[in-house]
């Protein structure tokens, strides 16, 4: 007989003694990964799991311990073991866990039936398709690898403070990785479509991005080194938007990480910038009701028309900061203790597309694609420096391909010189939406 988490989570929050808090997550799932190659399964991996997670606060003290089943002998070891635990932990005054906030959490649907009764078998034959489609559009790409991944599950978590939540989600994607060749040179892309189901999957529209990136590229030089305006594919304003985020984040402030500490209130970006974390958002892959905490997830402004706003906080981080969480807990399963991040970032798009954004440029770069981003981002300094390749924009249309260059600047910098956000949302299989993002003033590092 299968175990009831919700239950399971709300007993163990209810053994607290006077002294302790307690908090109890577990969670059950499935995921599938195929990825194929000429024509054939290379690598499929379908796997389910569970566990659960007791993290035991006493005196300021942490005890934490987990289990990997749901079986009430585990169980009970687990609960042992984090109040074994405590008395090896270090006192914080700020330590415990969350505690109920008076806010609910949004009604929305994150689960899909469709997704959950969907055969292996097709889900591998999306896969042997996409790589078909990309192979048929041009003869110098081959295919590095075809991806079909998808998860879902449950989990609850209760607190002896009075939290109990529950929710179920799923969610899937397809990517493809591609290689140009024209007898000198080999040049790479890659393409995805994401959905609640496979029947919202757009393989056509993954197959041709992946050729044309790939393609793209072929010939490719390094650019003049300049100051130069630069337009940012959504894909890659997805990863910057990452990095922001991490900027953002209340437990970097009070560790002293955060380049923005101390400057709520004050203008950090383009007016034309509005930053917020949205999870109750479900065009986001990430979203989500309930945060790893068991508070509910909410709308967060945090740059707003370029004024920063604050900061997203977990329970932890919002009392070292003397403020409130924000609904931004996150934790990795059953097997971590919640942390603060960012949930599902996106920036409030404009009204035009790429292709009117490029058509206002004279001269400039489209950055197609970073490396280094993690290496080449301080995100105390805010120093920017990181290996980009392109296209550059000349007289309003996409011109030479270029590669082996660097995009050097600053975050601060980044965020101030925007001159417009493009209306090309991109939903992606990540913690960021993507869109295309004008930035003037660049310095673009290629040949002397």
């Amino acid at each position: 007989m299968s175990v009831d988490i919700a239950d399971l989570v709300a007993s163990l929050a209810a053994a607290a003694r006077p002294e302790e808090q307690i908090e109890a997550y577990a969670s059950r799932g499935s995921s599938t990964e195929v990825r194929v190659w000429r024509g054939q399964v290379e690598h499929f991996v379908s796997a389910a799991s569970e566990g659960v997670g007791v993290r035991v606060v006493s005196g300021g003290r942490t005890g934490f311990a987990y289990a990997g089943t749901l079986e009430a002998d585990a169980v009970a070891e687990v609960l042992a073991e984090a109040r074994e635990n405590v008395a090896y932990g270090t006192a914080d005054p700020d330590a415990g866990v969350a505690e109920p906030d008076g806010v609910e959490p949004v009604d929305i649907e994150l689960w899909s039936d469709e997704l959950d009764r969907f055969a292996t078998a097709d889900k591998i034959e999306l896969a042997l398709e996409l790589e078909r489609m990309v192979l048929a559009m041009d003869p110098r790409i081959r295919v590095d690898d075809a991806n079909y991944i998808d998860g879902g599950g449950e989990m609850a978590v209760a607190t002896s403070t009075g939290i109990v939540r529950h929710r179920r989600g799923n969610s899937c994607h397809v990517s493809v990785s591609t290689l140009a060749d024209d007898g000198d040179e080999t040049q790479t892309g890659f393409g995805y479509s994401i959905g609640d189901h496979p029947g919202e999957f757009d393989l056509e529209r993954a197959a041709r991005e992946a050729v044309e990136r790939a393609t793209r590229l072929l010939g490719a030089e390094k650019p003049p080194s300049e100051r130069t305006t630069v337009i940012f594919d959504p894909f890659v304003t997805a990863q910057l938007l990452s990095i922001i985020g991490s900027t953002l984040n209340g437990e970097a402030v009070v560790r002293g990480r955060s380049l923005f500490a101390d400057r709520v209130g004050d203008i950090i970006a383009s007016e034309l910038v509005t930053l917020i974390d949205d999870p109750t958002d479900v065009r986001a892959y990430t979203a989500t009701d309930v945060d790893g905490e068991g508070l509910a997830t909410r709308r967060n402004v945090l740059i707003d028309a370029g004024r920063l706003d604050h900061f997203v906080q977990s329970t932890y981080s919002a009392r070292r900061a003397g403020v409130v969480s924000t609904g931004n807990g996150v934790r990795g399963g059953y097997s971590s203790t919640p942390g603060t991040g960012c949930l599902a970032l996106q920036l409030v798009p404009g009204a035009r597309s790429r292709d009117d954004l490029i058509a206002d440029v004279d001269h400039g770069v489209l950055v197609q694609s970073l490396s280094g981003v993690h290496s080449g981002v301080n995100t105390v300094s805010g120093d920017v420096s990181v290996g980009a390749t392109g296209m550059t924009i000349r007289n309003g249309a996409l011109a030479t391909p270029v590669r082996e260059f660097t995009v050097a600047s600053t975050i601060q910098r980044l965020l101030t010189d925007v001159v417009e956000v493009g209306g090309d949302i991109e939903w992606l299989p990540s913690r960021a939406a993507g869109v295309s993002l004008v930035v003037r003033d660049v310095s673009v590092s290629g040949t002397s």
